[in-house]
């Protein structure tokens, strides 16, 4: 009988023990919790006591706390950017406004027929240049949104290209560059959108236009079962262009942001290129930077290559 009442004290201490340092942990457990919520730390939840179920729920938290800080920092990347959005927008917008002032006050003070009419031409072009961007803008926050739909049908990615490069001679004539151009013959036709087709080869022939110096090579081919259009340029700063952040909005490798664009024409063929199912890259290959577009031919045979 002795016995066992020795043993029955004996597992009564134990019990009480463990109970102790158990409620111990769990107090440590809430002050860590307490400190994790009012300090931005990596910290995580430990557990001194060998108990599986106690180590699954601090492993459990922890897989919490970690969720919830990638959340955060997400979160302040969104905020980041949006500034950084804001910000490149008030320049974008700010540069050609402040233009159309001053060019406004001229041709307000103005008596010269010939000059006011050289002002209404220029204060016309810088109109276009801001519908320009604003038009940029609305189609790069369409693209954002993942529900956006573009709607395809069977187009003639060759004449599209064609159009499109010869809607360009006068300002391949104004800055005195005469394009080094490798067509194919025929139709490639492709499961796409017509204006996004357009959109796209406009938006790299006019990056070229703009970072380009004297050399501009534009190249239509079929290879591979795809129909590809190549615009290559090249550049006085090679070293200032990085081929894997172009795409990224508002990219622009000069830093002094000289150039009134709002620096997502790449990134909005980007994002016209792969909602028709193509893919675009671009290198740099010495002082060249090219840009690639491509996208397969249709399946139906009627509506293959043909020469």
């Amino acid at each position: 009988m002795l016995i066992w009442a020795v043993a029955a004290t004996a597992a009564a201490v134990v019990f009480a023990l463990i109970w102790i340092i158990y409620r111990r942990q769990v107090k440590k457990t809430c002050l860590q919790l307490a400190f994790l919520k009012e300090q931005k730390t990596n910290m995580r939840l430990t557990a001194d006591l060998p108990f599986p179920e106690l180590n699954e729920l601090t492993d459990g938290v922890n897989s919490v706390l970690d969720l919830s800080r990638e959340m955060r920092q997400e979160a302040q990347k969104n905020e980041t950017d949006l500034k950084e959005t804001i910000t490149n927008l008030s320049h974008d917008i700010r540069t050609p406004l402040t233009s159309l002032d001053g060019y406004f006050q001229l041709l307000i003070q103005s008596e010269s027929e010939e000059e006011r009419l050289r002002y209404i031409e220029i204060i016309k072009a810088r109109i276009g240049s801001l519908k320009e961007m604003l038009e940029e803008l609305f189609t790069y926050t369409k693209l954002q949104d993942a529900e956006y739909e573009l709607e395809t049908e069977c187009v003639d990615f060759g004449k599209c290209v064609y159009d499109t490069v010869f809607s360009f001679y006068d300002e391949f004539q104004k800055k005195g560059i005469e394009p080094e151009i490798d067509f194919c013959d025929g139709h490639l036709m492709v499961a796409g959108n017509e204006e996004a087709v357009r959109r796209s080869v406009q938006n790299l022939i006019r990056n070229a236009l703009v970072h380009g110096q004297s050399r501009i090579r534009l190249a239509l081919s079929e290879r591979e079962g795809c129909a590809i259009f190549r615009c290559a340029n090249d550049t006085e700063h090679p070293e200032e262009i990085d081929p894997d952040q172009v795409f990224r909005r508002f990219y622009k490798a000069d830093s002094a942001r000289t150039h009134t664009s709002t620096g997502l024409g790449l990134s909005i063929a980007k994002g016209l290129v792969e909602r028709m199912g193509g893919e675009i890259r671009a290198w740099m290959e010495e002082d060249v930077f090219s840009v690639e577009i491509r996208i397969r031919l249709s399946d139906s045979a009627e509506n293959g290559y043909m020469q």
